[in-house]
């Protein structure tokens, strides 16, 4: 369960981050890729990093951040049988990967 909860969470980072470099963000994905898991230096210092306010980059880490959320539904929807288990797989992807 662990690979698998694993794999997912690699893959939804991995689009995510194709994402960013697609559109030209890929220093901006870099700093805030920590905070996604809330393991990022702290904001002033990514905000000076990337030459922008701390301000601006809350709102791109939460924009980053709802944009993972919906990548990682996306992959676990693939998995579920069906629609009403998403939400259950993904209580469950979490839980396995906390431990």
């Amino acid at each position: 369960d662990k690979r698998w909860a694993v794999a997912i969470v690699e893959r939804a980072q991995q689009r995510l981050r194709e994402e960013y470099a697609t559109a030209n963000k890929l220093p901006l994905f870099e700093q805030l890729q920590g905070h996604v898991w809330g393991e990022g230096a702290g904001y002033a210092e990514s905000a000076a990093h990337l030459n922008i306010t701390e301000g601006a980059l809350r709102i791109a880490a939460h924009r980053m951040k709802d944009r993972f959320r919906s990548l990682l539904r996306a992959e676990v929807a693939q998995t579920a049988a069906n629609a009403d288990e998403i939400g259950a797989e993904l209580r469950y992807l979490v839980s396995v990967v906390r431990t």
